[in-house]
């Protein structure tokens, strides 16, 4: 792999480059789309080439499910298995230690403050799936109960099967309700299991070496939560080891960004790619992730969004499901080039909601994916151009007029 700067914008960390991997190369600030099981939900690899996805992310805990990850290495890796030509990350299950952890069913999310009230959320419980411990984690399957375990090797075995180009090395994304001590603990685990990971990856990659295979790359994921110490013990204990990028985990409400990532920044070498993980579910989080060095990122939320009628444009987010667009026969988005707003009106969409019909869900993901990924696409252009802050102030003010 290799990460070049191109370009930098003035008083800012903001920068453009690229990202060369054996699949191909991606231009940065980039959105990466979400495809947690080998597919972006509702749409077709071309469909996402075709609306200017440049890579797409893959999730190593649900894979290992379904179908299974021996069944990706035989069908000859990930881009084989799900006809995809082009770039490839895979996150390590670290989010699914949180999810099916101490978040499961309990209602926590990493974006609100609100639940910090209430002691109960912050322990553990009978019904979770993922039990912690120093060697790894212990996961129930939320599809049949089956018992698996994911150590740090086993992270590194799952996703060099899977052949992605880009890993994430396997962490703990910890509850925002931990406390203090705990956060202490989960981070140094993180740390720990880093260095594990980082030895098996090194011992893969020198089989795919002999075997004239295409060598994989791994990100250590930085962690601490909201605590600024732990965060710039993580930067630094991950700046000084071998990694050849680095994700950041764990990033919560969109003007903490500018907070969690002004610690981190400083110490995080600028030669590598930096991948906040996650994180890209409003235009907000592109332009201040972006402004504090960010390169790459991801997230299901446009898809995921889409499915539900909550559709963005340049004016804001809309439900298209609502009674108002059932007679307007304008474009979902005048000022969008995207397939769908070039082919259909606001009311065709509405009308497929309400019929329950599979087309809602595509013509919708289409618009929505094409949306974030072009937003960050056109930052990047007026980065080159040297028009950013005059970009951000126009869209920033239409969207959230």
């Amino acid at each position: 792999m290799e990460f070049e700067i191109t370009h930098k914008l003035k008083d800012s960390l903001a920068r453009v480059g690229t990202i060369k991997t054996p699949h191909g190369t991606i231009n940065t600030p980039a959105f990466i789309v979400g495809g947690t099981k080998a597919t972006v939900k509702a749409l077709t690899p071309n469909q996402v080439t075709q609306l200017g996805g440049q890579a797409i992310l893959v999730n190593t805990y649900h894979l290992m499910l379904q179908p299974g990850v021996d069944i990706i290495d035989n069908a000859g890796g990930l881009q084989n298995f799900m006809s995809y030509n082009g770039p490839t990350f895979s996150d390590s299950g670290g989010f699914q230690v949180f999810s099916l952890g101490m978040a499961y069913k309990k209602g926590i999310n990493l974006t609100s403050n609100s639940q910090k009230g209430d002691p109960s959320l912050a322990k553990s419980s009978h019904n979770q799936l993922a039990k912690v411990t120093e060697e790894g984690v212990y996961f129930k399957s939320y599809l049949d109960g089956s018992k698996h375990f994911i150590s740090p090797e086993i992270s590194m075995q799952l996703q060099h099967k899977i052949a992605a180009d880009i890993h994430m090395a396997f962490d703990e994304l910890s509850s925002p309700l931990a406390d203090s001590e705990y956060l202490k603990e989960a981070c140094r685990r993180t740390h720990d299991w880093a260095i594990r990971c980082l030895a098996e990856h090194q011992n893969l990659n020198q089989e795919h070496s002999h075997k004239k295979q295409n060598k994989q790359f791994l990100y250590g994921v930085v962690q601490g939560g909201r605590d600024q110490e732990l965060r710039t013990i993580s930067a630094k204990f991950f700046a000084d080891k071998d990694f050849d990028g680095y994700g950041i985990g764990g990033i919560f409400e969109p003007e903490e960004i500018p907070t969690v990532l002004g610690w981190i920044m400083d110490y995080l070498p600028e030669n590598k790619p930096r991948h906040l993980l996650g994180m890209g579910s409003q235009p907000l989080d592109l332009f201040l992730g972006i402004e504090y060095g960010i390169d790459t990122f991801d997230c299901v939320a446009p898809t995921r969004q889409a499915r539900n009628g909550a559709l963005y444009t340049y004016h804001g987010r809309i439900n298209i499901k609502n009674s108002i667009f059932k007679n307007d026969f304008k474009p979902l988005d005048k000022e969008c080039s995207c397939y769908t707003c070039q082919n259909f009106t606001k009311a065709y969409l509405h009308h497929l909601f309400h019929a329950n019909e599979i087309l809602a869900s595509t013509l919708s993901s289409i618009h929505n994916e094409f949306f974030i990924v072009n937003t960050v696409s056109t930052i990047r252009q007026s980065i080159i151009d040297n028009n950013y802050l005059s970009y951000k102030k126009s869209f920033l003010k239409k969207y959230y007029h």
